[in-house]
């Protein structure tokens, strides 16, 4: 038997009726754009390794000739990769859109956003750093590769030709600043975790722009500098002699040691702990 409309009960009652479940279940299913669906499918075949760092893509033509679109289409889809820096647009006649390398400064700012909304401030950053990276060092150091020991060594190589090129009499902090950085983002690369990695990477990122604000605004200069670059390549050699002995429980002891101190002169100038926010303005 066919359903008809109740009396007294017109089709346009029974739209409203619709409406009101629709209203009650969520908002209609917006159909992706065309745009949204090249993207995507760009930004799987980057995501599986299909399409690389450093690789082009082929031309415009080539391009709207296999996805069917016309070139407003098209650009709209490579703004939406720009946007998640997936890939960079040179315009001209030898321009073009290549994939870029992953930046954990991409995922920071979008991180840092998450955490201005909950009122977090650098410290409670880097406290969550303080959990994490000495969990990475005891995995690099129980893992470890010469290949990863030798990765140590280069940045502690570095560090050391600063301080012997003249670097405590006239420092450039901004540039220990950024070697430093390198070697703690070293460990959590090479502890075998990649979700510890990327998360660690994240974290250090936002510590390293608070970092790069104080020296911007010429704060931490002269206090004890010379005392301050021979403690801290003491130790990372420590850390490098603990993962090449492949002793975990000491690599993470010292590490988080090494830290707890830090964290004096990271926010020796920062009484006030600065919150997130204000590293994003």
């Amino acid at each position: 038997m066919s359903r008809t409309t109740p009396p007294g009960k017109s089709k346009m009652s029974n739209m409203n009726d619709f409406k009101g479940v629709v209203d009650k279940v969520g908002a209609p299913v917006r159909a992706p754009k065309t745009a949204e669906l090249i993207a995507a499918h760009l930004r799987r075949q980057i995501v599986k390794g299909q399409l690389t760092p450093g690789e082009t893509l082929p031309a415009e033509m080539h391009l709207m000739e296999q996805f069917g679109v016309s070139r407003p289409t098209l650009r709209e889809a490579f703004r939406i990769l720009e946007t998640e820096s997936l890939i960079g647009v040179r315009r001209g006649s030898r321009g073009g859109a290549q994939v870029l390398e992953p930046d954990p400064k991409v995922a920071a700012r979008h991180v840092g956003l998450l955490l201005q909304l909950q009122g977090t401030t650098i410290q409670d950053v880097y406290d969550a750093r303080t959990v994490t990276e000495p969990v990475c060092a005891r995995m690099l150091a129980a893992r470890r590769t010469d290949d990863d020991l030798q990765q140590l060594r280069d940045v502690l190589r570095d560090l050391s030709a600063l301080v012997d090129s003249g670097f405590e009499t006239n420092p450039n902090l901004a540039m220990w600043s950024q070697t430093t950085y390198r070697f703690h983002e070293t460990i959590m690369q090479l502890c075998g975790n990649k979700t510890l990695a990327v998360q660690g990477a994240v974290l250090a990122d936002i510590v390293d722009a608070h970092l790069q604000r104080s020296l911007a605004k010429g704060l931490g200069k002269r206090d004890n500098m010379p005392e301050r670059f021979q403690k801290s390549i003491k130790s990372y050699a420590r850390l490098i002699r603990l993962v090449e002995a492949k002793d975990a429980d000491g690599a993470e002891r010292h590490w988080r040691r090494h830290m707890e101190v830090a964290a004096q002169y990271v926010f020796l100038h920062d009484a006030q702990n600065t919150p997130v926010v204000d590293l994003f303005d």
